[in-house]
């Protein structure tokens, strides 16, 4: 049986490992053994324990523990271990996925002692190298053997960059093979709506009414670590709930949390404090999220994964970042780019919540990703 290491450290990427997983175990157990990963890039309970619980993942079997840190000491201690721990385990290949400093530290580390590497959600770009995100999917593409895309942007990104779209003789890190595979996010969205349906409660233990509240956000450091733009974000907030009435349901990251109470002025902490339709939540779990975005009139925010679910739950999306990796659905007008910009967002919001037409084209594929991903996988190891 072959074995591969699944490398996960943020929560979206322990979202993501759940359709692989189950793929595996569903369809593939008898010819793939998995060994998950973790790196402890995000080590509160809040922000992963309670996800493999909720998911049904297995347990990670190893945790790096890296913890916090600037990207260079995180990165570097999360390779040393990556390295000892491929080193002992000896695997056919390693899955990666996203942008994160996991996603760039596990690529190197197997790439360096010729271990194949697998990367989910290749080939998006921001075409903005400021992002450390932006730096770590690149150079993992350009290392991997395996890039499995999730649209085709993505394939065309990779095209732009020089990769060949031919997928004969074996792949490997000189002959990497390109797939249009679909989106694991949208396999797992659909899979756990029927079980949020059921299992969710936080529509009523937060007191609101089903389309009449906004959804929002607030995670990235551009945006939480800078004074100007996080005051400016929740001037439009504010502004939004008082004209609209809708309630503002805002899931608190403890980053944000943290930089609200040094940056935010008197007068934002104030109205937020005050205002009763400010609902402001600890992290919510992914079924609960789930709910929250089912429910939701409007999503606002500057994640790229719930840019994404607000399109498979046909909900629009103000996003709060200059630029985004998922340019269809600003294309398609179910999502406006607004950055920072307090008259932006509160303009984009207006226009997004009396538009009338809304078309959902399938941009995302048939919710079978993740099957195709791991039969790619075993092909290319076997």
């Amino acid at each position: 049986m072959k074995k591969i290491l699944t490398v996960i450290g943020a929560r979206p990427q322990i979202i993501k490992a759940a359709a692989i997983s189950r793929a595996i175990k569903n369809l593939y157990s008898n010819q793939l053994k998995e060994i998950i990963v973790h790196t402890g890039q995000h080590y509160d309970d809040n922000m992963s324990a309670i996800f493999f619980e909720e998911l049904e993942i297995p347990i990670p079997e190893y945790n790096l523990n890296v913890g916090s840190g600037s990207h260079g000491i995180q990165t570097a201690r999360m390779i040393e271990g990556m390295e000892k721990l491929i080193l002992q385990e000896n695997p056919d290949g390693i899955i990666i996925y996203g942008d994160t400093n996991s996603t760039i530290a596990a690529a190197l580390a197997a790439s360096k002692i010729h271990i194949p590497v697998f990367h989910i959600e290749a080939g998006l770009r921001s075409f903005n190298k400021s992002m450390p995100e932006e730096i770590n999917r690149i150079l993992s593409d350009h290392i991997s053997t395996l890039l499995f895309c999730p649209t085709q942007t993505a394939i065309d990104n990779l095209v732009k960059e020089g990769f060949s779209l031919s997928t004969e003789n074996k792949p490997s890190v000189d002959n990497p093979h390109v797939y249009l595979c679909g989106d694991i996010m949208y396999d797992n969205s659909m899979y756990f709506s029927k079980i949020s349906d059921v299992k969710s409660s936080i529509i009523k233990e937060i007191d609101v009414e089903n389309q009449n509240y906004i959804l929002v956000t607030i995670h990235r450091n551009a945006n939480t670590d800078d004074g100007l733009r996080l005051n400016s974000i929740f001037n439009a907030l504010t502004y939004i709930q008082q004209t609209t009435g809708f309630d503002i349901v805002l899931p608190l990251h403890p980053r944000t949390n943290k930089m609200m109470d040094q940056l935010l002025s008197k007068e934002n902490k104030a109205l937020i404090k005050e205002n009763k339709k400010f609902k402001i939540i600890p992290p919510a779990g992914f079924l609960d999220i789930i709910s929250l975005e089912k429910n939701a009139s409007l999503i606002i925010t500057d994640s790229g994964g719930l840019q994404k679910e607000a399109y498979f739950f046909k909900k629009p999306c103000v996003i709060l970042r200059p630029e985004t990796e998922w340019v269809e659905i600003v294309q398609n007008g179910n999502a406006i780019i607004a950055d920072a910009d307090q008259y932006k967002i509160v303009e984009a919001s207006n226009q997004l919540l009396t538009k009338k037409e809304y078309t959902f084209p399938n941009l995302f594929g048939d919710a079978k990703a993740s099957e195709f991903i791991v039969q790619k996988i075993i092909d290319c190891i076997n």
